[in-house]
């Protein structure tokens, strides 16, 4: 049960907005058996809020806190419950009589118990202010497809903007969106990109005013007149579906009538043995040994700079891949040739690590999330350290503090690209071509393709399926038959 999970971490509400609260459940008519749960799913959203750093004063803040139920499996009539006690606490919030300062600066402190509720809730409508009886009565009902805003106004399309509107709630909700989801940075740069280009032709339309005939012209516009490429197009599309569905709570439906590009038969490039080994030898430190992970373990370039010092296990000789693509975990073995190179690697990162902690003001690595709040000295561990370490630290300025990032990407991609061109080879290779190489290389090897598909992390055996066509065929052309083997 939600309740049992988290009822020693709620936060405190003060007494007066429990008081206030209490007047509002009772002239709504919620059966006084039901109240206690009322507050407590307060308690869960202010709490949510706070761990997110949603504010309370916009909607976005409810749908999302309501997707964070669905996705610990809350049943429908619990997430209705816990919908309405929000919307009831922004009435409460919106009365001119409650301090704003109270609201804002709820007790922090996490308590073992719940503060004790008032047995006798206030019950005579005279010892309401008059303006608390007019916020009771304005409460909206619940509606799965409103946020929480007056109901009048939400119906009232007339006074909607056909061009110049505001966007800036639904960039705020696109990103709250993506955060609830896990989803990684460079998706939500990637959907907000394509939210300012559907913006931009629609001249700023009001978002309550889009139609799914939009996203066909805006399709349209892409493949007829920008001439777009195939992918480029499918990836505009999934950032509309996304818009739709989740920030916009519409129905996408099915997009008929409407160009769309079609990808042609992809075949990856890949290196010969001999070709990466020329590569290599063009590369200096420190990016010679990523590039040699990239295809020693077939990596992705983030996996490879996001690796920390926990991930490897080097008395089995194996390297654990945490949050990789779809954030799926997979396990792949370490080159034995480079196993040198990696012990060199972690005596400079311990030599880096005594130095970061006799800087003043060190505060550790980044780490991933939250996880520095909850955890407050992880970033100081030395099994949290970047495997491949920025050279210099990062400023915060807000805590006036030093943390240490891995290398940037941009660093090692430019690197790879500089020793292809020097190797001159005859192929168009980027830092991905290691991966695609190490997958062909396995094939060719006769590796099972279920084995490969485990390495790489795919989902789906037809994406291994494609390096099929990056080997030659060894199967004998001569017909003959089999009893003749």
């Amino acid at each position: 049960m939600l309740y049992s999970s988290y009822i020693n971490t709620m936060l405190n509400l003060p007494k007066e907005i429990i008081s206030a609260y209490d007047v509002i459940l009772i002239q709504k008519q919620v059966p006084i058996q039901q109240r206690g749960a009322y507050k407590k799913w307060l308690r869960f959203y202010l709490d949510f809020c706070n761990k997110y750093n949603f504010n309370t004063r916009k909607s976005v803040s409810l749908s999302a806190f309501i997707d964070k139920l669905q996705s610990k499996g809350q049943g429908e009539d619990l997430c209705d419950q816990a919908k309405q006690a929000v919307i009831i606490y922004a009435a409460l919030s919106s009365e001119k009589h409650v301090n704003n300062q109270l609201l804002t600066n709820i007790n922090r402190k996490h308590t073992k118990q719940i503060a004790a509720i008032d047995k006798k809730p206030i019950s005579n409508n005279s010892a309401m202010s008059h303006q608390q009886q007019s916020a009771i009565q304005s409460v909206p009902v619940i509606d799965s497809q409103q946020n929480i805003i007056n109901e009048s106004k939400t119906n009232n399309y007339s006074s909607l903007k056909e061009t110049g509107a505001n966007w800036v709630s639904v960039y705020d909700a696109l990103e709250a969106e993506i955060k609830i989801r896990h989803y990684s940075p460079k998706t939500l740069s990637s959907y907000r990109a394509w939210l300012r280009k559907f913006q931009s032709f629609l001249k700023s339309k009001d978002s309550r005013l889009i139609e799914q005939q939009d996203v066909k012209d805006f399709l349209t516009d892409l493949a007829v007149d920008k001439k777009v490429a195939a992918s480029t197009q499918n990836q505009a599309f999934n950032a509309l579906l996304f818009l739709f569905r989740h920030v916009l709570k519409q129905d996408f439906g099915e997009i008929k009538d409407v160009p769309r590009a079609k990808r042609k038969p992809y075949i990856p490039v890949v290196l010969s043995r001999i070709e990466v080994d020329k590569v290599f030898k063009q590369l200096k430190s420190p990016c010679n040994l990523p590039a040699k992970l990239l295809y020693g373990c077939g990596l992705r370039i983030s996996e490879c700079l996001n690796l920390r010092l926990q991930n490897f296990n080097l008395d089995e000789g194996l390297l654990t891949i945490h949050d990789g693509k779809g954030k799926k975990d997979r396990v792949v073995p370490l080159p034995q040739l480079i196993m040198p190179e990696i012990q060199e690697q972690l005596s400079w990162v311990a030599e880096l690590y005594d130095q970061d902690l006799a800087t003043e003001k060190y505060a550790g690595v980044f780490l991933p999330d939250r996880l520095g709040d909850k955890y407050k000295n992880a970033g100081k561990e030395f099994s949290w350290q970047w495997f491949f370490p920025a050279k210099t630290l990062t400023f915060i300025a807000e805590t006036k503090e030093y943390k240490r990032y891995h290398m940037h990407d941009t660093k090692l991609q430019k690197a790879i690209k500089s020793a292809v061109k020097r190797a001159k080879l005859l192929k168009r290779a980027t830092a991905h071509t290691f991966r695609h190489s190490f997958a062909s290389h396995l094939l060719q090897a006769n590796y099972d393709i279920r084995t490969i598909q485990v390495l790489m992390g795919h989902s789906d055996v037809r994406t291994t399926m494609i390096y099929v066509q990056t080997i030659p065929s060894l199967t004998l052309k001569e017909a003959k038959s089999p009893l003749d083997f």
